[in-house]
């Protein structure tokens, strides 16, 4: 039986874990946003291109200059992985 106009109520807590350890997400970062989510990360120049990967939770996995890292280690953690812009 199919409802009609039926919605999924989901808690925070559920919608922030929608997707854990199974979806990851990349995306392109500029050097001056490195500090916040790589907060480890050494001093970047601005004049490079970086990626990074992060879990559906947003949790930071993989910074690099290289795009095709990301999937790489997508993969060898077995994620999913989407794109954002």
């Amino acid at each position: 039986m199919l409802l009609k106009n039926a919605t999924a109520r989901l808690t925070q807590s559920e919608l922030a874990h929608l997707g854990s350890g199974e979806v990851g997400y990349i995306r392109k970062m500029r050097s001056e946003d490195v500090t916040r989510c790589f907060p480890e990360a050494p001093q970047i120049d601005p004049a490079l291109d970086l990626w990074a990967l992060f879990g559906a939770d947003g949790t930071p996995i993989l910074l690099t200059d290289n795009r095709s890292s990301t999937f790489f280690k997508a993969a060898e953690d077995d994620l999913k992985t989407v794109s954002l812009h």
